[in-house]
């Protein structure tokens, strides 16, 4: 009977302790500086695809969720760090960031394109951008292939995208490079980006973009990426992600 009621007693509790994980909050990092995938408004609230994406994933797995801002440049290290669980922040897969972090299937991929001020005459042929300022959010896919693909340019990293659009408005800046839906409704379609525009061709190249942007989660954690990704596929397949792509964008980017 000793023996039984222990069993009991221990099965109670491995069941108690299995309710309290499963209800456990999930955190989220997000950036909230980078529109219209994410920022934060004046009254402090956090809006954008990223930020509508991270609720509907967290309401399709029945978790719930609570949505931490970090600066891009510790994005990966608090994750690390155990600061959150998981990055929902237009982060791209690639190559470099896998030998870090465990991603999710991709939930949006679209292209980085060049922008400049309308009739600056720039070119984006190999060699075109030779002593041009160039900035870019530093850390970023965007960083990299600016290294790889034009060394000639003088880059200029900053901190936020936002920054980047202040000094290219400000005159600081001869272009900047960024993900084109980004860049577009972000910028462009702004009043602060009138004048400007896109120029040259979009730019994908899978050994540096990666197959798009996922969900990031702590190396090894296969099962929260596993079920990020099912999670994903299930708005996909209910519609719900359209719905909230209509509220930003015109097309689909997820891509193909």
């Amino acid at each position: 009977m000793k023996h039984l009621k222990l069993a009991i007693a221990a099965l109670a509790l491995s069941m108690g302790i299995g309710a309290a994980q499963a209800q456990d909050v999930l955190k989220i990092g997000v950036e909230g500086a980078y529109p219209p995938f994410s920022e934060k408004l004046p009254d402090g609230k956090l809006v954008g695809f990223d930020i509508d994406i991270a609720w509907a994933l967290c309401a399709e797995m029945k978790r719930t969720c609570e949505l931490v801002e970090q600066d891009w440049d510790g994005m990966i290290p608090a994750l690390i760090e155990k600061k959150f669980d998981a990055i929902i922040a237009s982060m791209s897969v690639t190559p470099d960031r896998l030998e870090k972090v465990d991603f999710s299937k991709k939930y949006y991929n679209t292209p980085a394109m060049f922008y400049a001020k309308t009739g600056s005459g720039l070119s984006d042929a190999p060699g075109a951008l030779k002593g041009k300022k160039v900035g870019v959010q530093r850390g970023t896919i965007h960083q990299t292939f600016m290294e790889a693909k034009y060394p000639e340019a003088d880059l200029v990293l900053y901190g936020s995208q936002d920054e980047v659009y202040l000094d290219l408005v400000n005159g600081r800046l001869d272009a900047g490079m960024s993900d084109s839906i980004a860049a577009d409704d972000g910028f462009l379609k702004t009043d602060q980006g009138k004048g400007f525009a896109f120029f040259g061709k979009a730019h994908s190249d899978p050994a540096i973009h990666g197959e798009g942007a996922g969900v990031a989660v702590r190396k090894g954690d296969k099962a929260l990426a596993d079920a990020f990704t099912a999670a994903i596929a299930a708005l996909r397949a209910s519609g719900k992600y359209d719905e909230i792509r209509k509220k930003y964008f015109a097309f689909d980017i997820y891509g193909s």
